[in-house]
């Protein structure tokens, strides 16, 4: 902390400042708002030490969680011969925002990126293989529809399928509502190859 600022003003607006997506306007902005209204300060500081003192990793799912293992990983109502792989736990919280899937997740927590130094060994595939000597059947791998995780999908395949498991990847096409106009090229091409009976 010897670089952050010592006037508390400038401290804060360099620490939110230093959070993703956040500039220094927008931090600028937010500190003024809590400064404003006090109870933001003192609400928000509690919820800091909570997260810092109580959250960590699931050491099943790598998943962020407050309890270990994780609510999720506990629920006796999830298919365990089921895997959903995703890239971060944003991904996680999407696909169960759709209520469908009844398996279980693992998070790893980015995607294969050699430009950026993020090899296999960065990643939580030690924690999904040795997951797949239970009882799992099948891996479905979620990794976005990005280079880097297109790579982690094709990585993990290869690594999975030997070892005689059911191995697939999630759709990719066209969004609900788009119209095919303003639809880029890609998109469209694997939409039609993807297509399936209806």
């Amino acid at each position: 902390m010897a670089d952050a600022p010592s006037d508390p003003l400038t401290r804060l607006v360099h620490h939110l400042s230093r959070l993703p997506g956040i500039g220094s306007r927008s931090a600028t902005r937010l500190a003024y708002h809590i400064v404003r209204d006090g109870s933001i300060a003192s609400d928000l500081a509690e919820a800091l030490v909570l997260v810092d003192e109580q959250v960590g990793r699931c050491s099943l799912c790598c998943d962020i969680s407050a309890s270990d293992p994780c609510k999720l990983c506990l629920d006796p109502r999830r298919d365990s011969s089921l895997i959903c792989v995703v890239e971060r736990t944003q991904d996680l919280r999407a696909l169960e925002r759709t209520g469908e899937f009844r398996g279980r997740y693992h998070v790893l927590e980015g995607a294969l990126s050699p430009l950026d130094g993020i090899g296999p060994e960065e990643l939580r595939i030690s924690e999904l293989l040795a997951r797949i000597e239970n009882d799992v059947e099948e891996v479905i791998l979620a990794t976005n529809a990005t280079v880097s995780g297109d790579a982690t999908a094709l990585y993990l395949s290869r690594l999975l399928k030997p070892l005689g498991l059911k191995v697939s990847r999630i759709a990719r096409g066209v969004s609900v509502g788009a119209e095919l106009e303003y639809t880029d090229s890609s998109t469209l091409l694997r939409a039609l190859e993807e297509r399936r009976e209806i």
